[in-house]
């Protein structure tokens, strides 16, 4: 090959070379870990983001790892076995804690519920009975102020720690009372039991707190790849948009992530109040957050949850979130 030909070559090759890098499939493109739980609240982003092309076009390469619940998540970001993750309500002691940070918030959750077996007619009745709950998630958390509010605690009642999967046998086998749980898994129990009784939901404590359902982010991932973070960030603003203004299609796309009936995730989608980013921006800057944020934080610290807890604006990265604004 003549020298002329060579460099002919050469050039084509590296015009070819930029023009994959510039449609993200170059080397520039980076991987990244992502937790989920699988139902509309953990699933919906990342279903939109996966449909309509978001990690590609932000150059993002997603591994997504499904997981029972949040606790789970966060010690996997912990030891760097996930980059990103989602937390429900009842984790987020650990962020508080200074474990992991929050990097946006995407829901306001209503699917918790005390849930007891048929005769069991009020939160009284389970004094001296078996509760199950995984402990640390909102299950754990809507029990405690369902007894709260009854004026119990823990310790009147038989608490016993189980995994999701296990309180869905438990309860149906009828080898527990009772159960801090969460739709949609309480529609599995509900096909066993059809009279399951309902104790207690997040919206009887409405006036003293908010359940918010959030992405949450390694430490070191936030403080040492502002890159990765700043990208996924924009895939999950990106991705809210789409599901603000397209809800019927995004319950479809979490249902096809999921492998479920769609009419299953509209009734899981019926006990999830979606925020628009703009709401989202809005609350963040005008301190709305860090209130929900604190009140959580003082009754994790009640419940015995935290001892030594860290400021909201030190592990809400909100700054990041509405800097992602186009």
């Amino acid at each position: 090959m003549s020298l002329t030909r060579r460099i002919t070559a050469a050039a084509a090759l590296g015009i070819a070379a930029m023009v994959l890098s510039a449609c993200g499939g170059g080397s520039d493109t980076e991987k990244v870990s992502f937790g989920y739980i699988g139902d509309y609240n953990g699933t919906s982003l990342l279903a939109i983001a996966e449909d309509q092309g978001l990690w590609e076009k932000h150059d993002l390469e997603v591994d997504a790892k499904v997981f029972t619940n949040g606790p789970l998540q966060i010690q996997a970001l912990g030891t760097g076995d996930l980059d990103f993750g989602y937390i429900g309500p009842g984790a987020f002691w650990m962020p508080a804690s200074g474990q992991a940070k929050v990097v946006a918030i995407n829901t306001l959750g209503n699917a918790d519920r005390v849930i007891a077996q048929p005769g069991i007619t009020s939160i009284e009745q389970l004094r001296g009975k078996t509760v199950a709950v995984p402990e640390g998630t909102s299950g754990d958390m809507i029990l405690e102020l369902a007894l709260e509010k009854a004026g119990m605690t823990k310790k009147d009642v038989k608490v016993v720690n189980m995994d999701p999967s296990t309180v869905v046998s438990a309860f149906a086998s009828k080898k527990i009372d009772a159960a801090g749980f969460w739709y949609p898994a309480i529609e599995t129990i509900k096909a066993e039991v059809p009279d399951v009784v309902e104790l207690g939901k997040n919206s009887d404590f409405e006036s003293q707190m908010s359940f918010p359902t959030a992405f949450v982010a390694g430490n070191k991932v936030v403080s040492d790849d502002t890159e990765k973070t700043e990208k996924t960030i924009a895939v999950l603003r990106e991705a809210m948009e789409y599901r603000t203004a397209h809800m019927d299609e995004s319950i479809k796309l979490t249902a096809d992530m999921l492998g479920v009936p769609v009419e299953q995730v509209e009734a899981d989608a019926a006990n999830v109040e979606v925020l628009s980013v703009e709401q989202v921006d809005e609350m963040t800057k005008d301190g709305t957050i860090d209130k929900w944020l604190t009140a959580m934080t003082d009754y994790f610290v009640d419940a015995g949850q935290l001892e030594s807890p860290v400021a909201p604006d030190s592990y809400y990265t909100g700054d990041l979130f509405t800097g992602a604004a186009k």
